[in-house]
């Protein structure tokens, strides 16, 4: 994404904290550090642009190295996608069921994904009225370095913040989601359709 637009940045939040512009940026106070005295007071806004940013953070790493490593198309919307799909295919509407999406965006969906080599479709061994989507070898290795990324950039954090700080953070996270809240329809819900 471009983030610059006649020399001024756009697509910002400004937030106090690590490489952000805050408070002191504008002279109205110093900025809050990590380990820097007592934790300031944060508007309640902040809370979810963190968590956003930093999901936005390892995405957005994951994705710049899965194009190093041959897989420069995969988008953001296609892991979810490919996730729905699983190990041992699903038809497009149980795909479009577990993405919160309509059978005609989760069907866009799939023939971007065989036009990029992560999916094909097929008869379904057990009704041959139906076809399913399953993943190619490609798909496969798409979802096995997503992982190995995702490992190393946790290890990266845990060396940044220290492993007991991101194991709390974790935790905690785990404690205030809501039940059934690690679901596959985030894109669907973020925009709408895929």
């Amino acid at each position: 994404m471009v983030n610059m637009v006649d020399d001024e940045m756009v697509n910002q939040v400004s937030l106090s904290g690590k490489g952000v512009p805050g408070e002191g940026a504008r002279g109205g106070g110093g900025e809050q550090r990590r380990g820097s005295g007592p934790p300031r007071p944060r508007a309640g806004y902040e809370l979810p642009l963190l968590l956003f940013a930093g999901f936005r953070t390892l995405i957005d790493e994951l994705h710049t190295e899965l194009a190093r490593q041959g897989h420069p198309d995969v988008r953001p919307a296609h892991g979810f996608a490919l996730q729905a799909i699983g190990p041992e295919g699903s038809a497009a509407s149980d795909i479009a069921r577990r993405l919160g999406i309509s059978k005609q965006a989760a069907g866009k969906t799939v023939d971007r994904l065989v036009a990029l080599g992560y999916a094909e479709r097929a008869d379904d061994p057990a009704d041959a009225r139906r076809k399913l989507v399953r993943l190619t070898a490609r798909g496969f290795d798409v979802l096995a370095r997503s992982a190995a990324i995702f490992e190393r950039l946790r290890a990266e954090w845990a060396a940044e913040l220290g492993e007991e700080r991101v194991s709390a953070m974790e935790d905690d996270l785990a404690a205030v989601v809501s039940p059934g809240a690690f679901r596959l329809d985030a894109a669907g819900w973020i925009g709408g359709a895929m």
